[in-house]
Order: C-alpha cells, then sequence, then structure tokens
C-alpha cells in the first residue's frame, strides 16, 4: 500500500458524519435517491443552502458528535459555489473532508488543483456504468469522457478517490469493466450498492432497474474475485448475506454492518444531519439529539423500556439504529428459508421494495462450519476483511 494508508482486519465505529449541502445537480441519474428533489427547483429540499449554515453543520458534527471525517454531498457538491471554503472549514475544525460526487465538473483541472489546496482528503466517485451507457443513465452525453478526463486529473494532482457503483440493471453489463477501471486507475476502495428505493424512490421502483438478486450475483462475484486478486479493498451494500459467495461474505454490509466501516457514516450524527431542517437553505439548524433519543421515535423501540434501561449498551444503541433503518424505514422482509439461516441475526434480509416485485423465494439457508447457532455479532464476517485506513485516522482505528 502506497504512502498514506495502511491496512487492517481491526472493525471500530466510525466517526464520520455525512451533511447533504442541497439537491442541485449537474445530472439527471436515472435512479438517483433524490430524482423528484432534483429534478422540481421548488421543492423545499432543491436548493444550495448557505456558507455559513454548511459550515454551522460541519462544527456540529465535529464539536457535538466527535466525528473527524465527513462526507459532502448534494446533490453534486463540485458545483457548490463556495464549496473550497467548506472543504477548508472541515480542515479547520479537525473535520477530514469527503466529496460524494459525479466528478462531471472535475474535468477541469484547475477546480481539483482548488479543492486540493483547500484541504480535501479524498472523493468518492459514482461510476454507474461506461461509455454510452453511462451517459444515457446520468442523461448527458459525453458525461463518461467528462468522468474519465476527472479521473485523469485526480491522479496529476495526486487526489486518493474511491468508486462507487449502483447495482442497476443497465450496470451490470460493465460490472467486470468497472472493476477492471478501478484497479488501473488506483482507486482506494471499490463499492457496489444493491438498487434500493431510499428517499425518492422509495415505492416507486420497477423491474426496468432491477434485476433479480440471483442475476446480479455472478457478475459481482467476478467483479470482486478480480478486485481481490488485485489488493483493492470491495464492499457490497443492503444485499442480503445469501447472495454472497462463502468467499465474499466478508465484504457484504447490512446496516448492522456499516457502523463498522469507517468510510460510512455514524449513526448517531447521521440521525440528526439528515433531518429536514439539516439538510435545507431555509429553516434554523435542529439541537443536536443522541442516538438514544433518536431510537425513542421508532414505532420498534420507543415504547418498550430499553431506553429507560441504564445497561443498554453504546453498541446495542447502535444495533438497535440499524434494525430500525432496516425494518421500519425500508421494510425489508425474511422469507421462511431465513428461519434456518445461520446468518438471520445479522442479516437485513430482503428489501421491502423488491419484495413487492420480485417476493423473496430467492433466500437460502447458511450454514457455518462449527456453528450451529445464528450469529449474534454483526462483525462476525466482516472481521475477516482486510481494508484500508487513512493514517490521519490510525492513532484510533488500527
Amino acid at each position: 500500500m502506497s504512502a498514506g494508508f495502511s491496512k487492517t482486519t481491526r472493525r471500530v465505529r466510525t466517526r464520520r458524519g455525512v451533511v447533504w449541502l442541497g439537491q442541485t445537480c449537474n445530472l439527471r441519474c436515472r435512479f438517483c435517491y433524490f430524482q423528484t428533489r432534483v429534478a422540481t427547483r421548488e421543492h423545499p429540499d432543491h436548493p444550495f443552502m448557505s456558507l455559513d449554515k454548511a459550515r454551522a453543520v460541519c462544527s456540529t458534527l465535529r464539536g457535538r458528535y466527535g466525528n473527524t471525517a465527513v462526507d459532502i454531498q448534494g446533490g453534486e457538491p463540485t458545483i457548490y459555489p463556495q464549496i473550497e471554503a467548506l472543504v477548508a472549514h472541515c480542515r479547520e475544525i479537525g473535520l477530514l473532508p469527503t466529496l460524494i460526487t459525479n466528478a462531471v465538473a472535475l474535468d477541469d483541472p484547475q477546480r481539483c488543483r482548488r479543492l486540493k489546496q483547500a484541504g480535501l482528503r479524498d472523493l468518492l466517485v459514482s461510476v454507474h456504468g461506461l461509455g454510452a451507457a453511462y451517459d444515457e443513465a446520468v442523461g448527458l452525453p459525453g458525461a463518461h469522457a467528462r468522468q474519465m478526463k476527472a479521473l485523469d486529473n485526480l491522479a496529476a494532482e495526486a487526489i486518493p478517490f474511491r468508486l462507487n457503483c449502483v447495482l442497476a440493471s443497465s450496470v451490470l453489463p460493465d460490472l467486470a469493466a468497472i472493476a477492471r477501471l478501478a484497479v488501473e486507475r488506483g482507486a482506494r476502495v471499490m463499492n457496489f450498492i444493491a438498487f434500493n428505493p431510499f428517499e425518492d424512490q422509495q415505492g416507486a421502483r420497477s423491474g426496468q432497474d432491477v434485476h433479480r438478486y440471483s442475476e446480479v450475483a455472478g457478475p459481482l462475484a467476478d467483479a470482486l474475485d478480480h478486485l481481490e486478486a488485485n489488493g483493492l479493498e470491495a464492499n457490497v451494500r443492503y444485499l442480503p448475506l445469501c447472495v454472497a459467495q462463502p468467499r465474499h461474505r466478508k465484504n457484504f454490509y447490512n446496516f448492522q454492518q456499516l457502523p463498522y466501516d469507517l468510510h460510512e457514516w455514524d449513526y448517531a450524527s447521521w440521525s440528526w444531519s439528515g433531518r429536514n431542517p439539516q439538510r435545507r437553505r431555509d429553516g434554523e439548524l435542529e439541537p443536536p439529539i443522541t442516538l438514544r433519543e433518536a431510537n425513542r421515535r421508532s414505532k420498534m423501540f420507543g415504547h418498550d423500556g430499553y431506553l429507560e434501561d441504564a445497561s443498554v449498551s453504546v453498541e446495542d444503541e447502535y444495533r438497535h439504529s440499524a434494525l430500525i433503518r432496516a425494518r421500519e424505514h425500508c421494510g425489508y422482509r425474511f422469507a421462511p428459508a431465513c428461519a434456518a439461516c445461520a446468518l438471520k441475526d445479522i442479516c437485513d434480509g430482503f428489501h421491502g421494495d423488491y419484495s413487492s416485485l420480485y417476493g423473496a423465494d430467492e433466500a437460502s439457508a447458511q450454514d457455518l462450519p462449527g456453528i450451529s447457532c445464528p450469529v449474534g455479532d454483526p462483525r462476525h464476517l466482516i472481521r475477516e476483511q482486510v481494508k484500508i485506513v487513512e493514517d490521519e485516522d490510525a492513532s484510533w482505528a488500527l
């Protein structure tokens, strides 16, 4: 591993927060979580917030929640007019900034240079296909060529980057090529994300963009094998664990595993920054809340007494939050086959919208050698994965 990074199998809770600047974007991705808000200028989430408000959100993430890194996203953060100033503010307060971006605007080398000078830590670049397939998926002719030019610019400026890829139907033919791209261009991490209908997509997706998990499994396994063979960290988000080949179980992250990925979001601060007042231009920020207070508002755990139990551990609070996100917010379901699965207690199951399209009969009970009862620790599988840790995090993460 090149200078600036280490490898580890230790799993600790992430200290990364997230801030949404507003749903203003230069693309119109067909499967965007926020497609209505991006397309509707009158939506209260659409306009970018002021620099002062964005700074205040980031300062709360650092000062109140103890976050040490932050994902800044939009919409598209590279077109936020004061993005360099916000990046510099994050650095000044000890919050290491990442931009979640399509990178199209970074085909301008001067933008890359200014971001680096401001203190940008790295980028998480969304690559949802290649060539004409990408252009069609994001609604902009020439977008793929601009994105590839941006990767050239990042290499020239020595700006680290990771890649995100949504497992939509249109992307599957390019999955192997995207894995090769990640290796050839020097990405630090490759993430594959199931096309789950969060936010504006909830209840609205169709089979046009959603393959059956059984059809995703083969191309995904081939891509993961290529990344593994080349020493690149790969993660799969929000797929049932039975979709994984046994050799790839360590790479699969459901809601219970996410808090142990340093590049994912801390549930405590996310429960605050993800609420409307913290992601809109208009209105005042809400007072910060604890994770226990956020859990109290759920239908699942708000009235069963656990929140008044002083013996409830922080680990349990995070696990409760994971269950709320999966079952209450997204309607994940289990199939009859799940009852006999050794992984049922650390797996989300099948997303509610997916089940409404295809059911859950693809589920299959999984066995683990030497284990006769369901696994109870969400880290049981992922602790075998070798993950990268930036040197700036090494004092607490290694």
